[in-house]
């Protein structure tokens, strides 16, 4: 039997659930789908028909054999849990749409999700708990760090490293490095939604705007 806790009954969350579902079908059982919340007015409801557990009741006997699927968009967040979950030694699951395309050569790690028409294409690395929203794609030759985050129609293009901890927005572009010298976006930066990325990205910055231009908060 497929038994899954989603973390999180969120947006992100809800939107996984058809993922979890269309998985677990592939069994003879139906599906064992719960969502985990950290809210105390979530905990003992239901979100689209799925019981919602807290985080005490996911680590008890009857629940601890679940996989896990962490749903926060937020890398922060995302990484938090995963450390609060592996302090319990749960394991951890992936998703991946039928309609999600991986092609040649594509190494991927633990708990990653990827949405509908996503796409991952040739000599990729991949590593935890990344987020592939739909639409997004990871071109040839890309590194893509830890708990790195894509937000809907991502275009990735190839020979670029993404370090841990990165946020994409909606409809970024980022253009194709050279074998000598990838398009780097450093760690903990976010892209801003439809920003067209041209050159690197220093760790912890925000960049907008085409060209992506780093983010100048006016005083107050």
């Amino acid at each position: 039997m497929e038994r899954i806790a989603i973390y999180g009954c969120g947006g992100s969350g809800r939107e996984l659930l058809p993922l979890a579902r269309t998985r677990a079908s592939l069994s003879d059982v139906p599906p064992d789908i719960v969502f985990v919340s950290d809210t105390a007015c979530e905990i003992g409801t239901e979100k689209n028909g799925v019981a919602v557990i807290s985080f005490t009741d996911l680590i008890s006997s009857r629940h601890r054999d679940r996989e896990v699927i962490v749903s926060l968009g937020s890398s922060p967040a995302r990484r938090s849990i995963v450390e609060r979950c592996e302090r319990e030694e749960l394991v951890f699951g992936t998703l991946a749409a039928s309609t999600y395309v991986c092609q040649d050569d594509v190494q991927v790690g633990e708990g990653a999700v990827f949405c509908d028409f996503s796409m991952c294409r040739s000599n990729v690395r991949i590593g935890r708990h990344f987020q592939c929203n739909t639409y997004s794609y990871v071109a040839h030759d890309c590194i893509v760090g830890d708990f790195v985050t894509f937000a809907p129609r991502v275009s990735c293009n190839g020979r670029v490293v993404i370090e841990d901890d990165v946020y994409i927005g909606t409809g970024a572009v980022l253009r194709q490095g050279s074998p000598d010298k990838p398009l780097r976006i450093g760690k903990g930066a976010t892209v801003g939604m439809g920003a067209v990325v041209t050159k690197d990205v220093p760790p912890g910055v925000t960049v907008v705007g085409n060209p992506a231009r780093p983010l100048v908060r006016k005083k107050a």
